[in-house]
């Protein structure tokens, strides 16, 4: 059996792993990327593109900062590989709007958001509520449903595919060594020595990050670590090019670099399965006519579903093993919006062996209801 050594292993190839080992091969630490490719469920394949602040963290300040964090580390990340790769990831940091549709999700939203700064303390947290005729100013071609919107000066927007693309380019340009179509079939742990055996050949390191989304339920008992992760789909529609310019990218409706407009955001608890569901599509494209009436005059041109990777609470998931040390696992469903954060602030810390305390919180013993009680 053929054996390479590394400094660290990275299981998973989409943006989450992808992030992750182009940020350690930039600290200097030899990595091997081991991507299983689309047969996974992979979640990247099917993310909107959001960049995106305002609808994280309720409840959960630590998070909040941490996709602040994120969404600031946005622009050196898109020009490190643009420089890197030659690659625009389409990055554009507007602000955003979340649209309200009635009286009633105006005032549910003003209150969320009115909680949010609260509990963003001394971090600060800038947002306004903008009433429909000031909103009709920013977003030409508003409908009249729309009643107001929520603003943060965070949010953007950027290509998903554009973004794998470069950092996959990125990483190997870097020395990293990328292996496609591989799954990891078996591994041994030992503290700062890992093994993954893949088709036949032996992958060694003193690391090892698991990344592989949904996979990482499986993988992470043999690390000495948990991942309590289920999918939940989400569906996707695209139409054709428009002339007309959205300025600014919303929840729920975004205009690409190429001109064609996105919609989507549904939260369907249905296993694995990725089939499409006309209901849910026409909702979909319901509230995107709402909220712009000229979007009903374009012709779809794609659909499609996916899987986000959702823990328990629909936070992510970041740990470290007690019993193996050195093998870490990352677990979320805003791998666009928290790929800032992997390469630029996640990677360097697990090339220094241990994660921050500011990420405590994620662990994923707290879903351990004997170590809480």
């Amino acid at each position: 059996m053929q054996s390479d050594s590394f400094d660290a292993i990275v299981v998973g190839g989409g943006l989450v792993g992808a992030a992750i080992a182009w940020g350690l091969q930039r600290q200097g630490l030899p990595t091997v990327l081991l991507d299983e490719g689309d047969v996974a469920f992979r979640a990247s394949r099917g993310t909107f593109g959001l960049v995106w602040v305002q609808s994280k963290g309720l409840g959960a300040p630590w998070y909040q900062r941490w996709t602040r964090a994120s969404a600031g580390a946005w622009p050196e990340l898109a020009a490190a590989l643009r420089t890197a790769t030659g690659t625009d990831v389409g990055l554009r940091q507007p602000g955003g709007v979340h649209l309200c549709l009635s009286d009633n999700e105006m005032a549910d939203r003003a209150a969320r958001m009115a909680r949010m700064q609260v509990e963003a303390g001394n971090a600060g947290y800038e947002y306004r509520m903008i009433e429909a005729p000031e909103l009709r100013e920013m977003l030409p071609g508003l409908g009249p449903d729309v009643v107001g919107a929520s603003w943060t000066p965070y949010d953007g927007h950027a290509s998903p595919l554009r973004l794998l693309h470069a950092l996959h380019a990125a990483f190997v340009q870097a020395g990293g060594a990328y292996v496609p179509n591989i799954k990891a079939e078996d591994g041994h742990a030992a503290p700062h020595d890992f093994a993954v055996t893949a088709a036949g050949r032996r992958f060694a390191a003193p690391r090892i990050v698991l990344a592989a989304g949904l996979g990482n339920a499986g993988l992470a008992p043999r690390f000495g670590l948990a991942a309590p992760v289920r999918p939940q789909r989400g569906q996707v529609l695209v139409t054709e090019r428009a002339a007309e310019v959205l300025p600014m990218p919303t929840t729920t409706v975004r205009q690409t670099q190429e001109g064609s407009l996105m919609m989507g955001d549904s939260m369907e608890e249905v296993g694995f399965d990725l089939r499409q569901d006309p209901a849910v599509m026409r909702q979909i494209a319901d509230r995107a006519v709402l909220s712009f009436p000229w979007i009903g005059r374009l012709n779809i041109v794609r659909a499609w579903s996916a899987l986000r990777v959702m823990a328990p609470d629909g936070l992510p998931i970041y740990d470290q093993s007690a019993r193996f040390t050195g093998a870490f696992t990352a677990n979320c469903h805003s791998g666009v919006t928290l790929a800032g954060a992997h390469a630029l602030l996640l990677a360097p810390m697990i090339a220094a062996g241990a994660l921050d305390p500011m990420l405590d919180p994620f662990t994923a013993a707290r879903f351990d209801v004997r170590a809480a009680s």
